[in-house]
């Protein structure tokens, strides 16, 4: 008895030290393989086809039963998976799915591609932008642009945990974000989308969203594979139209556009997107130099790269450098393209596959793609359980969620103006509220709003406060008159008979105004000045000698200038979201201390579209020979500005040495003091430039920021790190180098030198 029992727990023993070292997948036919080799011993047994389907990525409503938004045709699955060998699939149709809904779907999917000879899971992806946007019930925080104005880089970073706990709860490990083009092109229609015009700013909300979305393990139940876009210059379109041309010569690519992306390699991205245009000519999607030489060369990234929405086909029957699809498809995953997104049918995948049995793609080439999707699925735990992860679904919706919403809101609106503090207003003020922004939900969150447009405002939860339900909120309906429908375009928003009625009974005119819901090309302009209505809605207001606050809901810096000097308080809420109605509420009547700081140079003219990093030059107006003035540079607001309910001073900036070499750090450090009645936060921003170097240095560039609480008269000491890497320029030779010579630092008014040397 005791031989069989010794017997029995050294088999134990061995067993579970084997189990340690190798683990079965279901796409080893039942065998064990160790995790290390376990890759390449799938790729090794599949067939040209299985691996041309891995790189076909389609959309849903492939898949789906006629007519139905949700329910899965499993022949028409089927074909995908069985026949077609399809490795991602992604999208909704129409708008989101409940967690039953995505639970049902995501099974199905894995269902069928589980009973396939090699077993190998689907990963599905999904643009969950802000939140996760096509989940109903999830939490939606403000766009970028609004994160990037609050200066959080710790309140962006729980945000974005929350959304990859809600993706993975919705069954969905691939999350098309974050988006890292520095966006210095205002009139571009995805500018809430990003972080604002500077590269510093951009890199750092990137690079920390990234890590909050990937976690320690892909395999966790609260991560999801992340995805740095749109590789490279998508935000520099020329004429500010969606999907247009960039024009970018490669010092500026590499000073302003780069950056973000190549931290975002160092942190360990899983994926990147392409841009969907072109750069200097040639589409980002054909260029060789681009995704092979620079991103996987010099970056050394070795994640997926995966194609915009139909944009190797675009290379035929769009940009026309390619003569048939065929053509198209040779050109693109020979530049470097992993994953087609195709995403309406299987064209891509039987093009690859005649290229690669005419010799005119290698299969060595097919498996450089294979391994790097085969290896994604891997760490994301899909070969481990490819379904909804019970566990995961527990992480959806707590209520901890909507309080992170509603600090990324209140953090993130900027104060603009304020003359003779006529903000906050008083609880007891009659207010006639107005706009079409005033009584609409879908223009406090615009696009990736459980719609792609997020212009369906049925599907919005039913907590979620227009700005007239939180206002009613705060000072009772009774005290809110409101001249505005909930449909954002009805001609009462913007009626100046209403108004001129409903204010004979109110004190104030609080004026929403900005821009309806949109999303990528549906939300091009011609035009960065405000609507010709609301302008004209501003101007009525005026007339009634009532004083006027207006708050700005918009994705992008729409030209008030003609309007500015006849309001007396400005707020720009920019896309707030769930919680924005409640912030926006609380600022106006003094319960919240702003302080966003505008992520972008707010134009006061549409020609006139200089970035605050502008060269000296720029600032040149010169009237007639010799008569020059400083005043080319002439914003409506300059980045960075955002005021407050209280008033900060700075003391004399400390510098830890004023030579810094090669090898060495400085450290920089300020004190900050709250000297003014109320408490509030600030950030607090280092500025750098250099006085002389071999190309004209910009005026100043922003190298680190802070937000710092500080309550009536208290005063903290704030330091800052000087790299040289942080001083690099791009030069005459388009290399990245760090030049000897004096630079000055800036913080608030205050100013110091120091001088690097090699």
């Amino acid at each position: 008895m005791k031989s069989k029992l010794l017997t029995f727990l050294l088999v134990a023993i061995v067993s579970s030290i084997s189990n340690q070292c190798t683990k079965s997948y279901p796409g080893t036919y039942n065998t064990t393989v160790s995790k290390s080799d376990f890759v390449e011993h799938l790729l090794s047994k599949l067939s040209l086809e299985e691996k041309v389907g891995q790189m076909t990525q389609v959309t849903i409503d492939v898949v789906l039963r006629e007519g139905s938004k949700t329910e899965i045709d499993l022949e028409k699955l089927k074909v995908a998976i069985q026949e077609k060998h399809v490795g991602s699939i992604l999208n909704v149709n129409g708008g989101a799915y409940s967690l039953e809904t995505w639970k049902t779907i995501i099974n199905t999917i894995q269902d069928v591609a589980l009973s396939t000879p090699n077993k190998i899971p689907v990963v599905y992806g999904i643009d969950a932008i802000h939140g996760t946007s096509y989940t109903l019930g999830s939490t939606l925080f403000p766009h970028n642009i609004g994160m990037a104005a609050s200066r959080n880089i710790e309140l962006a970073s729980r945000a974005a945990e929350i959304t990859a706990k809600e993706t993975r709860a919705s069954g969905i490990r691939w999350n098309f974000d974050p988006m890292l083009g520095v966006a210095r092109q205002p009139l571009w229609s995805r500018f809430e989308e990003s972080f604002g015009e500077d590269p510093h700013l951009t890199t750092q909300f990137g690079v920390e969203i990234i890590k909050a979305y990937e976690g320690k393990s892909l395999n966790d139940i609260t991560t999801v594979a992340s995805c740095a876009k749109h590789f490279i210059g998508y935000t520099a379109a020329q004429s500010g139209k969606d999907r247009t041309p960039a024009y970018i010569p490669e010092r500026q690519l590499r000073q302003f556009y780069l950056p973000p992306f190549q931290e975002a390699v160092k942190a360990g991205t899983s994926t990147v997107m392409i841009n969907s245009s072109e750069i200097n000519g040639i589409p980002v999607h054909s260029s060789k130099k681009l995704l092979t030489d620079l991103l996987r060369g010099e970056l050394g990234f070795n994640g997926v790269v995966v194609s915009d929405w139909e944009d190797i086909i675009r290379l035929h029957v769009r940009d026309r450098i390619a003569a048939t699809p065929k053509e198209a498809v040779r050109i693109g995953i020979n530049a470097g393209i992993d994953m087609s997104m195709v995403p309406y049918d299987y064209s891509f995948y039987d093009l690859l596959l005649e290229l690669v049995n005419e010799g005119k793609i290698s299969e060595k080439r097919i498996d450089q793609s294979v391994r790097r999707i085969l290896l994604l699925k891997e760490k994301l735990g899909l070969f481990e359980n490819a379904y909804v992860e019970e566990e995961a679904i527990s992480q959806f919706n707590k209520k901890e969620y909507q309080e992170t919403a509603y600090n990324a809101a209140k953090e993130s609106i900027t104060l603009l103006k304020n003359d003779n503090n006529i903000l906050p207003l008083s609880k007891k003020a009659k207010v006639l509220l107005a706009g079409p922004s005033a009584n609409n939900l879908s223009s406090l969150h615009s696009s990736w709003s459980y719609t792609w447009q997020g212009d369906n405002e049925s599907l919005y939860p039913a907590s979620t406060q227009t700005v007239k339900e939180a206002f009613e909120e705060i000072i009772g309906s009774e005290n809110v008159l409101c001249a505005s429908d909930k449909t954002y375009d009805h001609p009462s928003n913007t009626s100046e008979d209403v108004i001129k009625v409903l204010a004979k009974e109110a004190d104030v005119i609080v004026l929403c105004l900005g821009e309806r819901a949109y999303a990528e090309s549906p939300g091009v302009i011609n035009d960065l000045t405000l609507s010709q209505d609301q302008l004209t809605l501003a101007k009525a207001a005026s007339t009634l000698e009532k004083p006027i606050v207006l708050v700005l809901v918009e994705g992008r810096p729409r030209i008030i200038s003609e309007i500015e000097p006849l309001i007396s308080g400005i707020l720009l809420a920019y896309r707030p979201a769930s919680m924005g109605a409640k912030a926006i509420a609380e600022v106006v009547f003094g319960d919240l201390n702003p302080s966003g700081k505008l992520p972008f140079t707010y134009p006061r003219f549409t020609g006139d579209l200089l970035t605050y990093d502008h060269k000296l030059s720029e600032t040149f107006t010169e009237y007639k020979p010799g008569d020059i003035h400083m005043n080319g540079y002439n914003p409506q607001w300059p980045f960075g500005f955002g005021l407050s309910y209280t008033d900060f001073t700075y003391g004399n900036i400390q510098i830890s040495n004023t030579r810094l070499q090669s090898n060495e750090t400085l450290t920089v450090q300020v004190d900050v003091k709250n000297i003014g009645p109320n408490d509030g936060s600030i950030a607090v921003e280092m500025y750098c430039r250099d006085l002389y170097a071999s190309v004209t240095p910009p005026v100043k560039q922003l190298k680190g920021f802070k937000k710092i609480r500080l309550n009536n008269g208290q005063q903290k000491n704030v330091s800052f790190e000087i790299k040289p890497s942080d001083l690099f320029i791009i030069d005459q030779n388009n290399n990245q180098v760090v030049e000897e010579g004096d630079f000055e630092v800036m913080i608030g008014n205050q100013k110091a030198k120091f001088t690097f040397q090699n």
